[in-house]
């Protein structure tokens, strides 16, 4: 018999063309004079399986309030990635907080070898071939946005060459 997991099921929607991902809800308990007040809290990451990719996390009192307050905030975070076919142009390290990612590109064919929250953020990305290791902070929220701030220092090497005013061979070379 199947056993019974207790993490919520990452759901995958698609609007507007965009891959929406739920990776993460909570239920946060505050004690208050009457007695309990209980909300919600969701993390979403949204991405247009084309080199763009945004996170955001949203409280509300029902389950798909902030499931949509989430969205809204992560569609307003998007931004571009740099990518190299379908894998990243170098290897680099994501920081948020005590958590830290490592993704290093890889060759066709290897896939997304990433745990959780790394693998929803990076198949909404359109990232396809990727090795990643995350250490420190296992929290999805801690672990969502370290990827997402370490993508942000993803750069081509034209787009080094086009800050430095040369060409990419001599970047290369």
């Amino acid at each position: 018999m199947a056993r019974e997991n207790n993490r919520p099921q990452r759901k995958q929607d698609r609007d507007d063309g965009l891959c929406k991902k739920l990776i993460a809800v909570n239920r946060i308990t505050k004690v208050v004079k009457g007695g309990r007040k209980m909300r919600f809290s969701a993390l979403v990451v949204i991405g247009d399986e084309n080199g763009k990719v945004g996170c955001g996390s949203g409280k509300a009192n029902e389950v798909p309030e902030a499931i949509e307050k989430a969205s809204a905030q992560a569609r307003k975070a998007m931004r571009p990635v740099s990518m190299v076919g379908t894998t990243i142009p170098h290897t680099v390290i994501g920081k948020f907080g005590r958590g830290s990612v490592l993704m290093m590109p890889a060759e066709e064919g290897t896939g997304v070898i990433a745990g959780g929250p790394v693998r929803a953020v990076m198949e909404a990305a359109g990232i396809k071939n990727i090795r990643t290791k995350s250490h420190g902070s296992n929290n999805p929220i801690n672990m969502v946005k370290a990827v997402i701030s370490g993508l942000n220092e993803l750069k081509t090497a034209e787009e080094v060459a086009l800050l430095r005013g040369k060409s990419v061979e001599e970047i290369k070379a």
